[in-house]
């Protein structure tokens, strides 16, 4: 029997040692990471937004879309995936309805955060949050579901009292206990703008963090994050930037130079892991399977003559 992603991301919390959480968008970026050697990826609202929708992380994504991604991108790796459920899509009594889901489609943890729905990305000016209490009623009403479904799905509640109007890390530090006392496992200290910030958070927040390295927030390195005891660290929108950055310089130079492009881009992807995309993406798995279960017979009438690549 298969043990369940949440499982496994329990015991890897447990090791003491800060985890790296890459943010994927789709099924082949988990893929890579998984191949790169990392242990876990994040699913992130803003990458699946871009790229599914074309649109800004700005509470656009429904709960229907962000758990269809997520369900590809946990059948395509066997590393534990941790979605990014925004802010749950609804009241408490939704959230039950969004914590069945995501479990549902095999993840091992989600986050929630406290904004005003529609939310925006935590490292975009203008957002707002709701009351304390509704926070904390929400995160009441997901470890119910969690405790019915699969106990060790991991609760992460995200608090973006930091970065609205007047927000301050005091506020921050009060609601991240509530919500711990509320049922959450981790918090996740969202848009915190200095080192002294990410300090007082580790030593005040009454347990476990993620932090998310990126945006408003310091790039601390993995040491330093280690040695103020983080949890997990997420890199959410690398994948999406760099994949971004290198389509529009190949789209540019195929524009500009045709075939010429083609050729060059070949060239340089010749002993890459990409280069055979065919193989990257499981031609030759798929093919063992069809040697194993399909007859004889039919497996040489596919294949004898066929012009292609050969797995």
């Amino acid at each position: 029997m298969r043990r369940r992603k949440s499982s496994i991301l329990r015991e890897l919390l447990k090791q003491n040692k800060t985890l790296v959480k890459p943010g994927t968008f789709n099924a082949m970026s988990a893929m890579m990471v998984e191949k790169a050697g990392f242990t876990c990826c994040g699913v992130t609202g803003y990458g699946v937004s871009a790229t599914l929708l074309g649109k800004p992380d700005a509470g656009l994504l429904t709960l229907n879309e962000l758990v269809m991604m997520s369900r590809y991108i946990v059948n395509a790796v066997n590393i534990p995936v941790i979605a990014d459920a925004d802010t749950s899509f609804g009241n408490a009594i939704n959230v039950m309805r969004t914590v069945e889901d995501f479990i549902d489609a095999g993840m091992a943890a989600i986050h929630i955060e406290d904004q005003v729905a529609p939310k925006r990305c935590g490292h975009v000016a203008g957002k707002q949050i709701v009351a304390m209490e509704e926070m904390a009623g929400k995160l009441r009403a997901a470890d119910k579901v969690r405790r019915e479904l699969d106990p060790d799905f991991v609760l992460i509640a995200r608090c973006d009292a930091r970065g609205v109007v007047g927000g301050t890390v005091d506020e921050l530090i009060r609601r991240a206990n509530a919500y711990l006392d509320a049922g959450a496992d981790m918090i996740f200290p969202e848009a915190l703008t200095s080192v002294a910030e990410v300090e007082r958070c580790a030593r005040e927040i009454k347990g476990p963090l993620t932090y998310n390295r990126t945006g408003v927030s310091p790039p601390l390195s993995l040491a330093q994050l280690s040695e103020l005891g983080i949890a997990m660290v997420a890199n959410a929108s690398g994948a999406l930037r760099v994949s971004s950055a290198a389509m529009v310089d190949y789209f540019e130079e195929f524009a500009r130079d045709d075939i010429a492009a083609l050729d060059r881009f070949d060239a340089r992807t010749r002993n890459h892991p990409v280069g055979n995309l065919h193989a990257f993406v499981g031609f030759p798995e798929f093919k063992k399977l069809e040697e194993e279960f399909l007859p004889n017979a039919e497996l040489i009438a596919k294949y004898d003559g066929s012009v292609g690549f050969r797995p």
